[in-house]
């Protein structure tokens, strides 16, 4: 099985943000840094995803034929 936890960067611009006033200038920079993290580390899930559902199915067609 996969681990599922967070990554260490986003906790920590998690932290950051958690210390920052919010709407002050800082805090929304902070904020599109971690919205960036985010995408990024969400899309690398979406892609091990599929890729381990194409080996799925590649399997189950080797063991029918």
């Amino acid at each position: 099985m996969q681990n599922n936890s967070i990554p260490s960067d986003i906790i920590k611009i998690q932290k950051k943000l958690s210390t920052l006033e919010k709407d002050s200038r800082n805090y929304k920079k902070y904020t599109k840094i971690l919205a960036k993290h985010i995408k990024t580390y969400t899309m690398k899930q979406r892609v091990n995803s599929h890729i381990k559902t194409i080996e799925t199915i590649e399997k189950i067609e080797k063991e029918n034929s």
